[in-house]
């Protein structure tokens, strides 16, 4: 099956690329380098050393024989996102091309407003592109459930069933998002749904949780084809920030009462989740939404989690409760559904004593690559 990776050099865009490549579809990939470009902004960078996508592109088919196509652009730029798809006539589309952080779309207007144009208008250009030159393409999107907000009934998979003065009927779930970013993804969801129902995309909208890890069966075969580990503030999450924090001797900073719940699965899942989306393709005109994530944790759990696993490793790692920069609620009700892809076969890796210990290893191995400023949470969602 002839794939288009958008974001292809990201987090987990590359590894999902070599991952399909490896199942033995023909893979292609697009980037702009935005991320790169705001890690620069934030003074920030990978915990790990990661080859520019020339470089990738090149180890991996020297590593393993296999051809990854690459093109240079900007999906808000309809020219070039059409003459992408032109050229490659992709059978599946997934797609990661977005600005990935809420801190980063709310430290400024100027941020924010950046983030609404990157996500919406280069997903509207996809979704376009697909409809007038490969209308018969399955779209993979990356959304989040953050989308969701966390409201005090039980979050269903996309849609859910009411009833209102007598009548019933199914809806889409309420969302609530929480940043610019969510926002952005929200709009994604009901652009793609409109384009399902009018025009008759065929579209799966993956709403993941947090992903941990960096190692996959790809990533493994040589280390220029590893993925990058954020830990600042702004791109890092949880536990990647709380591993760092261990190795440095800097108190784990845990926002609020650390109640903040949410879903979480590890990168190996997240490459099963696309290849069981794209070798399972919703039917032409179909929207469909999936859960993706493996298990629930709050912020004071994986605290809790890295201070255990610090201490078997001879590593004191002590605990500050900073006020909360967000503005978010820090204990709540989290129960959200999550069995479609199950269904189609996810093999769930779960999160362990064990893989905690290899992200501390991993850190230490790096030790030397930590840049101490951005570390500190300066992000706040009310500043003015």
């Amino acid at each position: 099956m002839r794939v288009l990776v958008l974001g292809g050099d990201g987090y987990l865009g590359w590894p999902t690329a070599m991952d399909l490549s490896m199942a033995g579809h023909d893979v292609s990939v697009v980037d702009n380098f935005l991320r790169r470009t705001m890690l620069t902004e934030m003074g920030a960078g990978s915990l790990t050393p990661i080859q520019n996508l020339q470089e990738r592109v090149k180890a991996f088919h020297e590593v393993t024989g296999l051809e990854i196509r690459s093109f240079i652009g900007d999906l808000t730029d309809p020219s070039f996102t059409d003459e992408v798809f032109r050229a490659v006539m992709p059978e599946a589309i997934v797609h990661y091309g977005e600005q990935p952080s809420a801190p980063y779309s709310m430290i400024s207007r100027r941020h924010g407003v950046m983030t609404q144009r990157n996500n919406v208008e280069g997903t509207l250009n996809v979704i376009f592109a697909i409809r007038d030159i490969v209308p018969d393409a399955h779209l993979v999107k990356l959304g989040t459930m953050g989308e969701y907000g966390t409201p005090n009934i039980d979050i269903e998979e996309g849609f859910i069933e009411i009833e209102h003065k007598g009548r019933k009927d199914t809806l889409p779930f309420p969302k609530v998002p929480g940043s610019m970013y969510h926002l952005t993804k929200v709009h994604d969801s009901h652009n793609i749904q409109f384009a399902s129902r009018i025009w008759g995309v065929a579209a799966t909208d993956l709403n993941q949780g947090v992903v941990y890890g960096i190692r996959t069966d790809e990533t493994d075969l040589d280390e220029r084809l590893c993925t990058r580990f954020d830990y600042d503030e702004v791109f890092g999450t949880a536990l990647n920030r709380f591993c760092v924090q261990a190795v440095i001797g800097y108190p784990l900073t845990v926002y609020g009462k650390g109640g903040q719940t949410r879903g979480f699965l590890n990168i190996i899942d997240t490459m099963q989740c696309i290849r069981l989306a794209v070798e399972n393709p919703a039917e032409s005109g179909e929207y469909r939404v999936f859960n993706q994530f493996t298990e629930q944790f709050s912020v004071r759990d994986l605290a809790e989690l890295v201070q255990r696993v610090g201490a078997d490793l001879g590593i004191n790692v002590s605990v500050d409760r900073l006020e909360d920069p967000r503005i978010e609620a820090e204990e709540h009700y989290y129960n959200a559904a999550h069995t479609k892809l199950v269904e189609l076969g996810l093999e769930p890796h779960l999160l362990s004593d064990e893989v905690v210990a290899h992200f501390i290893e991993t850190v230490q191995r790096y030790k030397d690559r930590i840049l101490l400023g951005p570390i500190a949470p300066k992000t706040r969602w009310d500043s003015r």
